[in-house]
């Protein structure tokens, strides 16, 4: 489901320009994913699916990957539960 690049499981399954991944220390805090395109960062919580930190995407951009991740949240749970495990912190 997803790859391993320098300590950061990339998941795979979603098209479009965005890479969706996760930082290998990140199973410590609530279940999230971290989106990026060119030098743009984003971070969205998965329970419910809220904004968290944004760094550089334009509003409407945010509203487009919201999408995404709505459309795509349970692979994106699943390749979080494939690499963090089943009880790290996936509710909160």
């Amino acid at each position: 489901m997803f790859i391993y690049n320098l300590d950061m499981p990339t998941i795979k399954e979603i098209s479009g320009p965005y890479r969706f991944f996760f930082y290998s220390f990140d199973c410590n805090e609530q279940m999230h994913v971290h989106v990026q395109k060119e030098n743009m960062l984003c971070k969205f919580w998965l329970n419910p699916v809220a904004l968290t930190k944004n760094k550089g995407f334009a509003p409407k951009e945010l509203n487009t990957i919201r999408e995404k991740i709505i459309n795509n949240r349970d692979k994106i749970m699943e390749a979080w539960h494939e690499h963090c495990g089943e009880t790290a912190r996936s509710k909160n």
